[in-house]
């Protein structure tokens, strides 16, 4: 599995997954309850999970979508 998107935004996180899941590519969430390490802060960003034989789909999917997400 491949990180297609890491972020602290618990919106953006949410809208991926959902835009994810709309295009039928199968994701997961790592790091939901790392708060828990972090004091509840949200310091540790959250990671949108995909099978590596999808991410480059993902990627360009979640690129068009929301690409303030993958300004560097």
């Amino acid at each position: 599995m491949k990180a297609v998107l890491k972020t602290n935004d618990p919106v953006l996180l949410s809208f991926a997954a959902n835009v994810l899941e709309q295009e039928g590519i199968a994701h997961t969430v790592f790091d939901e309850n790392a708060s828990i390490m972090d004091g509840s802060a949200g310091f540790l960003p959250r990671r949108l999970m995909v099978l590596d034989e999808n991410f480059a789909a993902a990627q360009r999917l979640l690129r068009t979508v929301a690409p303030e997400a993958f300004d560097e």
